[in-house]
């Protein structure tokens, strides 16, 4: 199988890029192991002081892998997505997010998950969990601690489309720019975040995710169960299995 995910150093700047274009990004049990791999990695390289997550493509993740989840369910993959965003959290060193065009569902946990997310102001969100009789339950762990309370209702219940300008008024993003100024802004905030020290860097992130972290080993175990049981229903199953009826014509 080719790779999904790719990981190169420089500058005392990980980067690990999302390269799965046959699915969109999305958060297949390949992409997934394969993503954690690249963090844990970037955890034990010394040389490395910032971790950036990008995408390859027009899309940055088009969330759970819904063939995945009709053929084989999701009670693996509802753990494995908790997980990876604890990871994400507890990571040593600080963790941005590059967001241009499309991100979906299970992908905004990465961006919710992260420690500072940069978007193209045209960059699209949206949680369509409920549109398919699912809820965004795995990563309402993150999300709901990002975004504001009256943004958090109208996105998870409306399950609309919002732009990057207005997931950084929701909290959601650190920050939204212009398409054209995306790189450049990144490239700026990844070198001066890498000036910081080791072990000033950890503790510092310790203490602002303290609360995230007790949050998502609170209800983790219950939220993953939930989405589990959504995923088999027969309603989401139906509804799953329409849409991507409808991709494929």
């Amino acid at each position: 199988m080719p790779e999904l995910v790719h990981y190169d150093v420089g500058d005392a700047i990980a980067t690990v890029t999302l390269d799965s274009p046959h699915n969109r990004n999305a958060l297949s049990q390949q992409l997934v192991t394969e993503l954690v791999e690249r963090l844990e990695r970037s955890a034990n390289d010394d040389d490395v002081r910032v971790v950036l997550i990008r995408q390859e493509g027009p899309v940055f993740c088009s969330g759970a892998d819904l063939s995945e989840a009709t053929s084989v369910g999701m009670e693996e993959g509802a753990r494995r997505i908790v997980d990876l965003q604890r990871l994400i959290v507890t990571l040593d060193k600080p963790v941005v997010t590059r967001i241009a065009g499309a991100v979906r569902a299970g992908g905004i946990g990465i961006v919710a998950a992260s420690d500072i997310a940069v978007s193209a102001d045209d960059a699209t969100y949206a949680l369509t969990e409920v549109k398919l009789g699912l809820a965004a339950a795995i990563i309402s762990l993150t999300v709901h601690a990002r975004m504001n309370p009256r943004a958090s209702s109208l996105t998870t219940l409306g399950g609309e489309t919002f732009t990057g300008r207005q997931a950084a008024d929701y909290g959601l993003v650190t920050s939204a720019v212009p398409a054209g100024e995306l790189d450049d802004a990144v490239a700026t905030l990844c070198r001066q975040l890498a000036t910081g020290a080791a072990q000033g860097l950890r503790e510092s992130k310790r203490i602002l995710n303290a609360d995230l972290v007790r949050r998502i080993d609170a209800l983790g175990d219950d939220v993953a169960a939930l989405s589990a049981r959504l995923f088999a229903s027969d309603e989401a199953r139906s509804a799953m299995t329409a849409f991507l009826e409808r991709k494929k014509k």
